[in-house]
């Protein structure tokens, strides 16, 4: 049995530096609030708004360390609150993704693609990949116990030099089968 710890990811926002010093002023740093499981992320004490033209989400976190591209990444709950229609994409999938506009306190950005919904995907390192025979997998499908438990499908296998072997759901799904942080599923 491949026991994978969960983690459930709420909407943020990925920035580059020029969107940032655009958002928080020349000035700005991106300081850390606190670490995130993967290596070398974090979640920063800053936030922003997302906006359409139908509403808009405050607080939303921004993670560092920045990117070379800026990437919101949101619920299908929260697509339905702005009215988009974004693609469920791996990080970094941008091209086509659906518009957005990012206020921060000294500015806004409107981007043209980059918000998506996060695909399911498992943190993985390639010396996993090995111990747990999944050499030359994409994809695999996960148990998750409880009350509401299930078998998720469709869940990708990210990996990376630097991973924290961590299954990543985004809140629609960790609510509809009642996980949260720490839970634990098992890899079939």
């Amino acid at each position: 049995m491949m026991k994978v710890s969960i983690g459930v990811s709420n909407r943020h926002v990925h920035l580059n530096e020029k969107h940032f010093f655009i958002l928080f002023g020349e000035d700005a740093k991106l300081t850390k609030k606190n670490d995130l499981n993967q290596p070398s992320q974090y979640a920063s004490d800053l936030t922003v708004t997302l906006k359409t033209e139908k509403d808009e989400i405050n607080n939303v976190r921004v993670l560092g360390p920045l990117r070379n591209y800026t990437q919101v990444e949101i619920s299908k709950t929260d697509a339905y609150k702005l009215g988009l229609n974004p693609p469920i994409r791996n990080s970094g999938d941008l091209t086509g993704s659906s518009p957005i506009t990012i206020v921060g306190p000294n500015g806004s950005v409107d981007i043209t693609e980059g918000c998506i919904i996060a695909t399911r995907h498992i943190h993985i390192l390639p010396s996993q990949v090995k111990m747990y025979n999944l050499e030359g997998k994409e994809k695999v499908n996960v148990k998750l116990s409880g009350e509401k438990g299930g078998i998720i499908t469709n869940v990708y296998l990210k990996v990376s030099d630097e991973a924290y072997f961590e299954l990543h759901l985004d809140t629609d799904d960790a609510n509809a089968h009642l996980v949260k942080n720490g839970d634990i599923g098992e890899i079939l």
